[in-house]
């Protein structure tokens, strides 16, 4: 890269995108299970801390936008940081009262931080320039892998740290992640964003909404997502329902997290070689396989290679929609039909992790998978159906 000071930068975001992804994946591992200690009667409802965190995210990505549009990208991941331990704040006050609200409340606003955060990415390649773009994300990404190990096993490590009050520690340990986090980006030298001016006239969204391209990028992107959130949002509670462990289940989704990000940086390769629609078609291939696995059985090794593939599925689904959703738009369109995706995928997932309790608690393990066959049935015939034609960037309006 250009100089010793942004190499620097991009390695301290992507431990800032660690310490994120470690709090995100400490949520998605602990949630569910500290739901069930503070609900009396229905604990159909479980889930709905790790709702609250999609929510809290689906809300803020706009806004927060917004906020580092004009503070600017330092200023916003700053205060994202601070939101985060806020949040994490009030979790652990709500586990100390047993509190089933406050803890989702504090949930929401850690969701909020995840929406500053989901920007480490655009900074970085700010920081390191046009020419080093891949080599700038490739190591943002890398602080998502690293967290699949760390933030499941600090919540192993630290759950019974004050007992009786189970899952008090872990989210105490947000608060350090979020102090760690704040000293690394104290130190990045983050160039300003520029207000960008666009030739092109933007057409309306519904115009843009109605190409078939853009309806299987997005369908790819929800579904992809969705269907990760669903299936794994019920893993820690079939986990421990079925007679495993805890200590199971934080393995098992520190597994899962590591195959969500690892894949990554060979992905855009893969998508280079064999065009968008062969990777969503294998990415919803895999989450089938994943189903078949999971109805195979309730050993330990179930779970641990269907969350695998679960999790290989989602990157090939949800890079392989963002990369086709980029050929559907001109320049002066990106911000509205991003903010539209992104809408779409963080509401979807919040309605499937908040449903997943529900049929978990219901109806079981089985019927959470089953019911996702259709969904990745309808997203690998459409691929399918598409794979012989080939998508062009779309032109700017003459």
């Amino acid at each position: 890269m250009k100089d010793t000071r942004t190499k620097v930068s991009i390695i301290l975001m992507a431990g800032a995108q660690a310490m994120l992804n470690s709090t995100t994946s400490l949520l998605i591992s602990s949630a569910s299970l500290v739901a069930l200690l503070l609900l009396d009667t229905d604990k159909s409802l479980a889930t709905v801390p790790v709702t609250a965190v999609v929510t809290g995210t689906a809300l803020a990505t706009i806004p927060a936008s917004y906020f580092m549009k004009y503070a600017g990208r330092k200023a916003g991941f700053i205060f994202g940081i601070l939101l985060g331990m806020l949040g994490a704040a009030i979790a652990a006050y709500s586990i100390y009262i047993g509190s089933f609200l406050g803890f989702a409340l504090g949930a929401m606003i850690i969701g909020t931080c995840s929406a500053f955060g989901n920007y480490y990415r655009f900074a970085a390649v700010d920081v390191a320039g046009p020419e080093f773009r891949a080599k700038a994300v490739s190591y943002v990404m890398a602080g998502g892998l690293i967290a699949g190990f760390i933030g499941p096993q600090i919540a192993r490590h630290t759950k019974d740290v004050f007992a009786p009050y189970l899952y008090l520690g872990p989210y105490l340990a947000i608060i350090l992640l979020g102090v760690l986090s704040l000293i690394m980006i104290t130190f990045v030298r983050i160039p300003k964003m520029k207000e960008q001016v666009f030739e092109d006239t933007p057409r309306p969204l519904l115009e843009i909404m109605k190409q078939p391209t853009f309806i299987l990028a997005a369908l790819s992107a929800m579904i992809g997502y969705a269907a990760m959130s669903f299936i794994m949002t019920a893993t820690p509670l079939a986990i421990v329902g079925c007679g495993l462990t805890e200590d199971d289940s934080f393995n098992v989704i520190s597994w899962h997290v590591v195959a969500m990000f690892g894949p990554s940086f060979f992905t855009g390769s893969l998508i280079n070689r064999y065009g968008d629609f062969k990777i969503i078609f294998v990415g919803a291939a895999l989450g089938l396989a994943c189903i078949a696995v999971a109805l195979s059985g309730l050993a330990i090794a179930n779970f641990w290679i269907a969350l695998v593939l679960l999790g290989v599925s989602w990157n090939f689904m949800f890079i392989g929609g963002t990369t086709l959703l980029t050929k559907t738009y001109r320049p002066s369109e990106t911000a509205k039909v991003q903010g539209v995706n992104d809408f779409l995928v963080f509401g979807t997932v919040a309605m499937a992790s908040l449903s997943a309790g529900i049929l978990q608690q219901k109806f079981g393990w089985d019927i959470v998978n089953i019911s996702m066959i259709p969904f990745f049935g309808l997203v690998a015939v459409i691929a399918l159906m598409n794979m012989g034609r080939k998508v062009s960037q779309i032109a700017p309006a003459e």
